[in-house]
Order: C-alpha cells, then structure tokens, then sequence
C-alpha cells in the first residue's frame, strides 16, 4: 500500500489574509517503507512573506521570487499524490492552503483519503505536546537537521513519527540468515546446552582408581 506523506511551507497562517504556499515536500511510503519516489519543489507566492514565517523556514522573498509558480507544477503535483492516501501533521493548515492554490487555478479540491497525525497523536497522548518536535523527542527520532522548517526534512521525520504512532516498528536492514530455522525461546523450553565429551578408557580408569583412593582415605 503506497502512501505520501506531505508538508508545505508558506507565506504565513491564514489563507484569508492571502497567504501562500512557497514549498512543498512529499515522501511515498511503500508498505511503511520509503520509496526513493519524492516530490519538491519551491514557489513563488507572489507577495511578500511574513516575519513570523521567515523565521520558521528562512526562505527570502528574493529566493522565492526567482522559482515556478504553483499552476506550472499544479498537474505533477496532482499526478504524485493520485489515488493514494495523504500522511499530513495538521492536515487542516495544509490542505486549506493547498486548495485554495488549487481554486485559483480553477481546480477541485484535494480528494485523496487523509491521516493527520496530529488528530492520531492527540487521541493517543490527551493532554500532552503533540508538536513534530515533542513527538521526535518522545520517540527518540534524531530532529537535529531541523534547524529550520523545510518541508523535506520534515516529511522525513514525520515518516517515522507515523510508523511510531500507529504501533509499528520502524524498517531497519534484516541482516540474519533466513534460512535458519526460528525456535522458541520462551523459559518454558530454554535449557542449558554444553558439548557433552565422553571420557576416554584411560580417563575412566583414572577416576575409578581416584574414587578407591579417596574411599581409603574416608575410612582409614
């Protein structure tokens, strides 16, 4: 089952203040595992971008102004994500700015199934932070590229705070031979095993004649 997990970086909170989107970012995911399928790319939102959001991403409006605008890459974007369900953190935020680029070109909204993470982390942990940054620190997942918010980066990291969220083992190379056999292991049936080595003729005969020794010495 392929998957995509999505981010996008923008101009600002609110699309009814007229902010857009300037970055997205997807990773697929094949059977949880990632596929060297991604998609990015930078855009110009054709307005200036604001203080708070220039903080979290750091892109210039003099960066953003030289890259495509959203309805040149609109139809491979589309073309990625079709048919396959959407991993987003606050899928809200994402996907109100994703269509309203959408509708600006006169295209439907977003159709594909969504998981939002944020909604999963909240049912799973009330009352604590659920933040991309709480979550990779409570699952041990190593955030320390993420000096700012880049929607790859991002994506990688909630990748492997989905596989944690829903009770899965993150993949990790299997290196043993699998021609082994599995055995159970269990208390039940683990017993103490040593390479039993008969003694030889000589051997024997030694012990035979330590034992009559010793009994000499315990009764005389």
């Amino acid at each position: 089952m392929k998957e995509i997990v999505l981010d996008t970086e923008t101009t600002g909170i609110s699309v009814k203040e007229g902010h857009r989107i300037v970055e997205i970012g997807c990773i697929e995911l094949d059977n949880l595992i990632p596929t060297k399928n991604k998609f990015h790319c930078y855009l110009n939102p054709e307005r200036k971008v604001s203080e708070k959001a220039f903080d979290v991403h750091g892109y210039s409006d003099e960066f953003l102004s030289q890259q495509k605008k959203f309805y040149e890459i609109c139809e491979q974007f589309l073309d990625f994500v079709k048919g396959k369900k959407l991993i987003i953190h606050n899928a809200e935020f994402d996907l109100a700015h994703i269509n309203n680029e959408l509708s600006k070109i006169g295209k439907d909204n977003i159709s594909n199934e969504i998981i939002d993470t944020l909604v999963l982390a909240r049912d799973k942990f009330p009352g604590s932070q659920i933040s991309l940054d709480a979550l990779c620190k409570r699952y041990k997942i190593d955030n320390s590229k993420r000096v700012n918010h880049t929607a790859l980066i991002d994506c990688d990291l909630l990748s492997k705070v989905y596989i944690n969220l829903i009770d899965q083992k993150e993949p990790t190379l299997d290196f043993t031979n699998q021609d082994y056999e599995k055995k159970d292991y269990s208390k039940a049936n683990l017993s103490y095993y040593k390479k039993v080595i008969k003694p030889s003729e000589n051997e024997l005969k030694n012990h035979r004649e330590y034992l009559k020794n010793s009994l000499k010495k315990n009764y005389f």
